[in-house]
């Protein structure tokens, strides 16, 4: 058997058991939720599990681990000379990547979901974007802008999370549009 095949399987393994660990999230916390039960909801043996993780903490954190990496990356990739000139496509990429793991996503950001996961995300936008918005809208009040820039990660939170909860019935281009019409709205609310 080549590596191929071995890491297909793997992927495939750990695919099963993140979805299946997403169905479990809709109706309890992770902290109610035993290996057992993840194993015996995607038919496989527990020893399975655990040649992946050590228990169901060390697999959501290997989870928010690998989206908070993936996000980053999607922040990384657009410079802020690019988003000075529009934040369309940086939104874009961020609601194509959410419908593309909205099981996950859905649940993280939901009821059920790691509020430390949601403000690690919050952290990261923050000290990626701030300073460069602060120049971008030329603002001396500093903490003006902080509300402000709370106002919108909230704004944002709450678009994704109706956005995934209601089925994504609109493009992820539809709601960059009108996301990025409440942020213009938003900003001319400061001067």
């Amino acid at each position: 058997m080549d590596n191929k095949t071995v890491d297909r399987r793997v992927r495939k393994t750990k695919q099963q058991l993140r979805q299946g660990l997403a169905e479990l999230l809709k109706e309890k916390s992770v902290k109610d939720i035993t290996v057992r039960e993840i194993a015996d909801f995607i038919d496989i043996n527990r020893g399975t599990f655990y040649l992946h993780y050590k228990d169901v903490y060390h697999m959501m954190e290997q989870i928010e681990n690998e989206i908070f990496e993936e996000f980053n990356a999607i922040v990384d990739a657009h410079s802020p000379s690019e988003l000075k000139q529009t934040t369309f496509p940086i939104i874009v990429d961020i609601f194509t990547y959410l419908a593309e793991n909205s099981s996950m996503c859905t649940v993280l950001l939901g009821k059920n979901g790691d509020i430390s996961f949601v403000d690690r995300l919050k952290t990261a936008v923050k000290e990626k974007c701030l300073y460069d918005w602060i120049q971008l809208y030329n603002t001396k009040n500093s903490q003006n802008f902080e509300y402000f820039y709370s106002f919108i990660i909230s704004g944002y939170l709450g678009l994704f999370q109706t956005w995934l909860e209601s089925g994504m019935k609109e493009t992820p281009e539809e709601m960059a549009a009108l996301a990025q019409r409440l942020i213009v709205n938003g900003v001319k609310g400061l001067k």
